[in-house]
């Protein structure tokens, strides 16, 4: 499943050709951070098929317990009330037997190593180790009860329904689940996708044993390499070289890809630390292959493919529960927000309506995650026809294009709140590094310009507030160190997020929005 499909019939001689054009303007084009590499025709067609998301591993498995754990307990009750064996057990007590046996059994599952990609994908081969585990876990709860109560035998032979059905149920849901993935894997539904950087033997002997692991889930959609032909093949087992390391910057940020693998040895340091330089701003797991490398660490120090070593240089921020949990912490706070601040946004409403000709609402491309460009909405603070929808002219204090309105509502950021709706939609977070328009400037210098890894601050979506407003970093950007500590408290809020600091944070937003200092 892992190579791309035959059926995407290429020009060989056309890609090489594309590939040598591009390497050969690679470092002048490297040297302009602040727009983006034009990757070649067909890079760009494969980035199409990878455009969709798929499913996280990580997140089907923690649904499947949550839904094995609640399914055995309900069993329990549903077989207590068809067979309530002598009557000694009322509900409460079997709801006490039905929890502790539901969660023994999700600890027996996890030590039978039964919560894996590959064991999930296994039909009938672990059959008798979830039965086993299931076995175990209600004989440890009876035990149990029988110690504190005193159960018969007459009371345990009332047990044998549970048993039996507790059984049955985990056999036909394991079998499903085996079947969907199984689908889902073939359908791309729920892979990971890499791109290996580095060609040549390296990354040839890296995609054969990629491409023998038993029940592999690794989908390979390219390979990148800075270097020429002659060193760099156009081809490596298949697999074509799409471009330069440049181009896989703006590939990632076309697709969703999951993780880099850097197929280069360890002694090959200088050319690793030039690669990571560039690569660390993308929002992926960044990988160092270590199946050819003589030099060994701690096993714990290494994460595997398949059987294949890896070891882990960069990860992606807030992923799988992180992300699901943070996603709901939006939503809660966004709707109490609305709930209790919407007569402050009709009053607002009004307010400009009836001061200015124009609309209400004032909409503004900015940069989001992963560098993609969304619209953000905010209460139009400027006259229409001087409004300047690309943010490359900033306000400044005195701005004669901001209303009588306008100036209040910036000062006491009022016109922001309508960025809850972005919120809701899913392009913004409530806190996260400010989303900057795309154009905005320090001194005329794009801030990708100004700042080495500046778009390091999109490996995570925006937010309405962050960590550098309620320190003061807000306002006009009018020299290049406000730019550059902006991005320093984004980048220290990105490797320090939890939902504690989401609240702090979300809580201290109301109290350091009374300095206006440099809001206007």
């Amino acid at each position: 499943m892992n190579k791309l499909e035959r059926g995407d019939q290429f020009d060989l001689e056309a890609l090489r050709k594309q590939v040598s054009d591009v390497e050969a303007r690679g470092n002048a084009g490297q040297e302009h951070s602040s727009g983006p590499i034009e990757i070649n025709p067909y890079a760009r067609q494969i980035a199409e098929q990878f455009r969709d998301g798929t499913r996280s591993p990580v997140i089907v498995i923690g649904q499947l317990r949550l839904l094995e754990l609640l399914a055995l307990f309900s069993i329990a009750l549903i077989v207590h009330y068809f067979w309530p064996g002598d009557g000694s057990d009322t509900l409460l007590v079997r709801a006490g037997m039905a929890a502790i046996a539901s969660a023994l059994t999700g600890v027996a599952l996890q030590i039978a190593d039964t919560y894996t990609i590959p064991a999930l994908r296994a039909k009938l081969r672990l059959m008798p180790r979830i039965v086993a585990a299931w076995t175990i876990a209600l004989v440890l709860t009876i035990g149990l009860f029988a110690l504190i109560r005193g159960t018969t035998w007459a009371m345990v032979d009332a047990y044998l329904p549970w048993f039996i059905a507790g059984a049955l149920f985990l056999a036909t849901e394991r079998f499903l689940v085996a079947y969907g993935i199984r689908n889902w894997a073939r359908n791309g539904v729920m892979e990971r996708r890499a791109v290996i950087v580095g060609g040549g033997e390296p990354a040839k002997e890296l995609i054969r044993m990629l491409e023998q692991q038993a029940d592999n889930d690794i989908r390979i959609c390219g390979i990148f390499d800075d270097r020429g032909e002659k060193r760099s093949p156009i081809m490596v087992a298949g697999y074509p070289k799409l471009g330069t390391v440049a181009e896989l910057v703006e590939f990632v940020r076309l697709t969703r890809i999951d993780m880099l693998i850097i197929a280069l040895p360890l002694s090959a340091e200088a050319r690793i630390f030039d690669l990571l330089k560039k690569l660390w701003v993308l929002p992926v797991d960044i990988r160092l292959a270590a199946h050819a490398n003589r030099l060994r660490f701690r096993p714990r120090a290494y994460s595997h493919v398949g059987a294949v070593p890896m070891l882990d240089i960069f990860k992606k921020p807030i992923r799988d529960w992180d992300s699901v949990a943070k996603r709901g912490f939006d939503i809660f706070f966004t709707l109490i927000a609305l709930a209790l601040l919407w007569p402050l946004m009709v009053a607002t409403a009004i307010a400009i309506k009836a001061t200015s000709e124009g609309p209400v609402f004032f909409m503004q491309k900015r940069h989001g995650f992963n560098n993609e460009v969304i619209n953000v909405f905010k209460f139009r603070s400027m006259y229409t026809n001087m409004a300047d929808p690309t943010g490359k002219a900033a306000v400044v204090k005195g701005d004669p294009r901001v209303t009588r309105v306008g100036k209040f509502i910036r000062k006491t950021s009022i016109d922001e709140l309508p960025q809850l709706f972005n919120v809701l939609r899913g392009e913004l977070s409530l806190v996260g590094p400010r989303p900057h328009a795309v154009l905005a400037q320090a001194r005329d210098r794009a801030f990708a310009d100004v700042v080495e890894g500046y778009f390091a601050r999109h490996r995570v979506k925006p937010g309405v507030t962050g960590w550098a407003q309620i320190n003061g970093w807000r306002g006009e950007v009018d020299n290049d160190e406000k730019i550059k500590f902006r991005t320093a408290y984004d980048l220290y809020y990105i490797e320090n997020w939890s939902l504690w600091f989401d609240l702090k944070i979300l809580f201290l937003t109301p109290i350091r929005l009374l300095n206006t200092e440099n809001a206007y």
